[in-house]
């Protein structure tokens, strides 16, 4: 028993030993180019054809990346490029796709099959690695934050895949990573959770494992595709109107704006100015030409009192984005205070100037009126002596 044993492993070892050491390489023969032709293998110093029974894409692919040629685009199942002569050194070759070199894959060396140079297998092979297709499988192309963005790469031809990558212009790593099931021939790629730096242009590639020595391929780049992330920030808003009115308040018939602001904005927006009242509400709407507009009421009524709300508008790419609402700002009407009226002030200015003026007339006339009535010192002196001097001529006269 351990004898039989003995002389089936040596046989086994000497058949993988003659696998591994016969053959010395893979060419294509009668093709267009040096990448499409019929396959042969060398063994033993002689190039032998193979058997096309079970040949299809997994082992075309396995050729090609073997050659430097890319991917497969046919594996005729007929004699396409000419009967081979010799030998046929490969029968039933099954490949799993991965294989740096088609004499790694599966093989049966000697079959006693129906094989003939009818069936010599042959590839055309694309010459470079396929370039992929990109296609948006969301309905649009911009986005507001948060959202999710979904491609689709694909391969026209099957292929053995390994991963799909999705890369962003300018970033050098992939952003989203997802592995090819056998025979898919593309993926969806899913951009989650999308921010500001998520905006601009898409391409994706697909990795392959082949060649010899072994290696990981990858592909050129697909077609690109941009996308728009919109970030609408919450705007800002304020109000003016006269110095007199009380904070939160404006007089009633005197005029007074608001202001809405933000500090982003894209072409063709728009602010609305939405009040909150008692008995409803009211908006209005203005484009914003720059980052801030003015919302002017002239005459203040009860009509205008409530809640003031700014918000911004802008309609990308077939959809509309809005900001979210800005604080409220509550604002009162107020009727005017008739003992601070502008017309109540103007009587008080008017009669107290007339108050004075009256003061300082009378006055002046009293000054005036005493000095006329009180005699000055030599008046008096000289009115002294005359009435001496009558006095003493009457004494006389006695």
């Amino acid at each position: 028993m351990l004898t039989f044993l003995r002389i089936l492993l040596t046989g086994l070892l000497g058949a993988l030993w003659d696998g591994v050491v016969a053959f010395g390489g893979v060419r294509l023969v009668n093709g267009d180019n040096k990448c499409s032709g019929r396959v042969e293998v060398l063994r033993h110093e002689h190039w032998g054809t193979v058997c096309n029974h079970g040949w299809d894409f997994r082992e075309a692919d396995v050729v090609c990346l073997e050659l430097g040629c890319g991917l497969a685009e046919s594996s005729p199942h007929t004699s396409e490029f000419g009967r081979g002569n010799g030998e046929i050194a490969l029968h039933h070759v099954q490949c799993s796709g991965h294989e740096s070199s088609l004499t790694r894959c599966a093989v049966v060396l000697h079959s006693p099959s129906y094989c003939n140079h009818e069936n010599d297998a042959g590839v055309k092979c694309s010459g470079t690695l396929l370039t992929p297709s990109l296609s948006l499988l969301s309905p649009h192309t911009v986005f507001s934050l948060g959202e999710s963005v979904r491609f689709r790469c694909s391969v026209l031809l099957r292929h053995h895949l390994s991963d799909f990558h999705l890369y962003k212009h300018g970033v050098a790593t992939p952003l989203v990573t997802q592995r090819a099931d056998q025979n898919q021939i593309g993926v969806d790629l899913t951009l989650s959770d999308i921010e500001t730096f998520h905006q601009g242009s898409y391409s994706c590639r697909y990795s392959i494992k082949g060649g010899f020595p072994s290696q990981l391929l990858s592909s050129p780049p697909s077609n690109p595709i941009n996308i728009t992330v919109v970030e609408l920030l919450t705007p800002q808003h304020w109000y003016n109107t006269s110095s007199e009115a009380p904070a939160g308040s404006v007089i009633k018939g005197q005029s007074f704006n608001i202001t809405c602001s933000t500090l982003q904005q894209y072409p063709g927006g728009s602010f609305q100015l939405r009040l909150i009242r008692s008995n409803g509400t009211v908006r209005q709407s203005l484009p914003a030409l720059t980052q801030s507009v003015t919302f002017t009421f002239p005459n203040a009524q009860s009509s205008n009192e409530g809640y003031y709300y700014c918000l911004y508008r802008v309609q990308l790419g077939g959809r509309t984005f809005v900001s979210r609402e800005s604080q409220p700002l509550p604002i009162a009407i107020r009727d005017p205070d008739p003992v601070l009226s502008p017309m109540v002030i103007s009587w008080l200015v008017s009669g107290l100037t007339f108050v004075i003026a009256v003061i300082i007339i009378i006055t002046v006339a009293k000054v005036l009126c005493h000095k006329e009535r009180k005699p000055s010192e030599l008046e008096r002196e000289t009115r002294t002596c005359v009435d001496n001097t009558y006095v003493a001529l009457s004494i006389n006269r006695l």
